[in-house]
């Protein structure tokens, strides 16, 4: 009898998300001789648990799911459910129970950090009760934190969002030259600071906009801040500066934490918000120009309009490639990119053990951070300039484009 797969999405989207969900549903639904068919975890993990669950082929045959390719969001809904470090903990019977119910001979998770957890935990459990269950990560993040991999779906659009974005905020800001300004744009980027960095691509030509741009791989410095915006505003009247929202001073803190109380989400991550707002008092306290502060948030992963060609394939292909890698017998494996040249842009589609990734993260290499943390590197430009490359073609319905939602 053949095994059925199942898929699900986990923690933030991003604007390819789902083209790795359609990788996976296509490629399983045209290997009919190796899968009977694949199920969707409505909401991950969680919703699994709670029976959520829907029949993937009916997709296909209606024609819904191309029109997941190019819509943001998780079609399936998302969760940040953290399975138990205790691997006897009653929930993994759970699961594997109702894998057994299902017939599920293969699981695919797609997301990040934690997700990666949790094909980990689920991995080892399997081993650990002679399971023949297959369980692969499909990489997933704007952040572009995940170790063993060049780069992850979802960062090459999300920072040709910020650089497209960043670009039309430094136009807007030029229009008036009879007097100082500052525009603080305040990115996503909680340890690492590829998002903020991205930024650089917004640059026409050297000592173009954003003049300054602060990652959280070193540390901040509030007065050498204001002697730098001091200093640029002499040449660049109408200056941009771009930071990362997990800028944090020599000591740790955080620097939006000067200002106010930051909660924490269910995996105990600092929610973080208000760098931007805190510079920009900052700015118009002490310098009395005018100042304002731009926080770009959730649009950096929701935007359709500003899909990557290139991350959209490659997002497709790691959903593909990691169910012939389930086909081939690999599990506790993420599916990962191996970078063979910059120029042309070519790589190779391998897949990590997924142990070795789980809670690391991948930062910005500091030899690509200059002038003493106010910028990056042509290393960053050369790396980062193929994966916002190529246009898709968004449908439209109406003036508006046309997404495919979930009923």
């Amino acid at each position: 009898m053949k095994k059925n797969a199942i898929v699900g999405q986990s923690g933030g989207p991003t604007a390819v998300i789902n083209a790795s969900l359609y990788g996976v549903v296509f490629e399983v639904l045209n290997r009919e001789d190796s899968f009977g068919t694949v199920y969707g975890m409505v909401n991950g993990i969680e919703g699994f648990l709670n029976g959520s669950c829907m029949d993937m082929k009916p997709l296909e045959m209606s024609g819904e799911l191309e029109y997941i390719k190019t819509t943001p969001g998780s079609y399936l809904g998302s969760c940040r459910y953290k399975l138990p470090e205790d691997l006897d903990d009653p929930v993994y019977v759970r699961l594997f129970n109702k894998l057994q119910e299902m017939n599920i001979g293969y699981f695919f998770y797609i997301g990040g950090n934690d997700s990666m957890d949790t094909v980990s935990k689920l991995s080892r459990y399997a081993e650990e009760i002679k399971s023949d269950v297959k369980v692969i990560g499909i990489p997933k993040t704007i952040d572009n934190d995940l170790v063993a991999t060049d780069h992850t779906p979802g960062f090459g659009s999300a920072a040709r969002y910020i650089a497209s974005t960043v670009r039309e905020i430094s136009v807007d800001a030029s229009v008036y030259d009879n007097k100082k300004s500052v525009t603080i744009v305040e990115i996503m980027g909680r340890h690492a600071g590829w998002l903020a960095a991205a930024s650089s691509l917004a640059r026409k030509s050297e000592g173009d906009n954003p003049v300054l741009i602060y990652l959280p791989e070193t540390d901040f410095d509030p007065e050498l801040f204001l002697k730098k915006v001091t200093t640029a505003l002499e040449t660049t009247p109408n200056l941009v500066v771009c930071i990362s929202e997990g800028i944090h001073d020599r000591n740790g803190t955080f620097i939006c934490e000067l200002t106010n109380d930051v909660g924490t989400d269910a995996f105990g991550h600092k929610m973080l918000t208000g760098s931007g707002k805190y510079l920009e008092h900052l700015v118009k306290n002490r310098l009395g120009v005018k100042v304002r502060s731009v926080e770009l948030n959730v649009c950096q992963r929701c935007s359709s309009a500003m899909l990557s060609g290139t991350d959209q394939k490659e997002a497709i292909a790691a959903g593909a490639y990691g169910v012939k890698c389930a086909l081939d017998g690999e599990t506790g494996k993420m599916v990962a990119f191996k970078r063979v040249s910059d120029d042309p842009y070519t790589l190779d589609y391998v897949t990590a053990d997924v142990n070795t990734i789980c809670n690391r993260e991948k930062s910005v290499p500091l030899d690509w951070i200059t002038k003493e943390g106010t910028d990056v590197s042509d290393k960053f430009l050369t790396y980062a300039k193929p994966l916002i490359q190529g246009q898709v073609n968004i449908p439209f319905e109406n003036g508006l484009p046309k997404f495919a939602y979930r009923k």
